[in-house]
C-alpha cells in the first residue's frame, strides 16, 4: 500500500494552536464505520453515543516536562533536548537539536544542577544521554523542564495541566494522549451514570509520535517501541464487556494500540494482564480483536495514525469524513476537535 493514498490538503489555519477554554466545548464529528454516515455535534454529546454495557478505555499516562534547554559545555552553543524514554537509571533516549553539532561525547549543561553526556548517536536527531546531578531527578526536571508541546504550538502553556488529561496518573510520556483532553470529571460522571464502565490502561507516548514516515510503502515502515501496561482489573472488565455483548470504546490511538497489543496475545480467547514494549502498526487489512469503537482527534496527512483509523473505519470513509471536517473548519491535531468512530 502506498503512503500517498493517505495524503490530503490541510489548510494551516485549521491547525489548533491553543486549547479551548472548556474541554467539552470541542466539536465532535461522528462516523458510522459501516455506512460512512457523518454527523456534527459538540463533544459533550458523546454521552448520547455511548450505550449501557459499553466500556470506555482511557490512557492514564502523565506527560513529563521533557523539553530541556541548555548549552554545549565546550562552546557555549545552545542545545535542546527532548526526553523520550528512560532506559535504565539515568540513561535516556532523547531527541536533540542541533543534531549535527551534538555528537557522541558532547557534554550539555543545564544550569548548575544538571549535566548530560551523549553516549550514543541514532538517526534523525536521536541520542542516548547519561545524566548526572545532585538531588532527585524528577524534582530537577520539574524546575528546569518545559512541557513538550508539538512544534506547531509556538507558546508554552501557562497552565501545564492543560496538556494533561484530568485522569493522568503515571508519569512517563513525551506527549499527551490528546483524545483524552476533551474529558472533564463531570462528563466522565455522566458517562458512568448512563451505565458505561470506565477502565484504564497506560501507554507512555514516545519517539514514534515525533517521527514522520520516510518510506513510500506502508509495509516498509517500522514503529518505535513504547511502554504499555494493562492491569488484571482492566482485563477482567474487558472480558466481562465482551461476554455481555458490550462495546470496547478506545479513547485515542494509544489506548487502541495497547488494547490490540494485548488482544494479539489472548490465552484461550481471554485477555490477560500484560505489560512491556509494543511497536504494533495498525493499518488497513488489520483485524481488530478488542476495539469496537474509538474516540480520536484529527491527524496529520500520511501519518500512521490516519492509517490506524482507516483500518477501523475504512480508508474511503475516513477520507470522506476528513474532507467534511476540513470543509466545516474543524480544528486539527493535539488541541483540535474530536471524531467518534462507531
Amino acid at each position: 500500500m502506498n503512503v500517498n493514498d493517505y495524503d490530503f490538503e490541510l489548510p494551516e489555519t485549521l491547525i489548533a494552536q491553543t486549547p479551548l477554554l472548556e474541554r467539552t466545548a470541542s466539536r465532535l464529528l461522528t462516523l458510522n464505520k459501516n455506512n460512512g454516515e457523518v454527523g456534527h455535534h459538540t463533544f459533550s454529546d458523546i454521552v448520547q453515543y455511548l450505550q449501557p454495557g459499553d466500556t470506555l478505555v482511557l490512557n492514564d499516562t502523565r506527560v513529563i516536562p521533557a523539553r530541556l534547554f541548555g548549552i554545549k559545555q565546550d562552546t557555549g552553543a545552545k542545545a535542546e533536548v527532548l526526553l523520550l524514554k528512560q532506559l535504565e537509571g539515568d540513561r535516556w533516549e532523547a531527541l536533540v537539536k542541533p543534531g549535527k553539532k551534538l555528537k557522541k561525547g558532547a557534554v550539555i549543561v543545564f544550569g548548575d544542577e544538571l549535566k548530560a553526556v551523549i553516549e550514543e548517536e541514532g538517526d534523525m536527531g536521536g541520542r542516548v544521554l547519561s545524566f548526572s546531578y545532585d538531588g532527585i531527578f524528577q524534582e530537577i526536571l520539574d524546575r528546569l523542564g518545559q512541557m513538550p508541546l508539538p512544534p506547531y504550538i509556538k507558546e508554552q502553556l501557562d497552565d501545564r495541566e492543560r496538556y494533561q488529561t484530568v485522569y493522568a496518573r503515571h508519569e512517563g510520556s513525551a506527549a499527551a494522549p490528546t483524545a483524552g483532553l476533551h474529558f472533564t470529571e463531570e462528563l466522565l460522571d455522566q458517562i458512568k451514570e448512563k451505565g458505561v464502565t470506565v477502565a484504564f490502561i497506560t501507554l507512555h507516548v514516545g519517539l514514534g509520535t515525533f517521527r514522520p514516515m520516510s518510506v513510500d510503502t506502508i509495509e516498509e515502515h517500522v514503529m518505535h517501541e513504547e511502554y504499555y501496561s494493562l492491569s488484571q482489573e482492566t482485563a477482567d472488565i474487558l472480558n466481562a464487556t465482551k461476554a455481555r455483548g458490550g462495546r470496547v470504546v478506545a479513547v485515542g490511538t494509544t489506548s487502541c494500540r495497547t488494547l490490540e497489543t494485548v488482544g494479539n496475545n489472548l490465552v484461550d480467547g481471554v485477555l490477560q494482564a500484560s505489560s512491556g514494549w509494543t511497536q504494533i502498526f495498525i493499518y488497513p487489512g488489520y483485524q481488530f480483536r478488542v476495539v469496537d469503537a474509538m474516540i480520536t482527534n484529527f491527524h496529520l496527512p500520511k501519518s500512521t495514525l490516519v492509517m490506524l483509523v482507516s483500518a477501523l473505519a475504512g480508508r474511503e470513509n475516513i477520507m470522506h469524513a476528513y474532507q467534511e471536517a476540513i470543509d466545516q473548519k474543524y480544528r486539527f491535531f493535539s488541541f483540535g476537535d474530536a471524531m467518534f468512530i462507531y
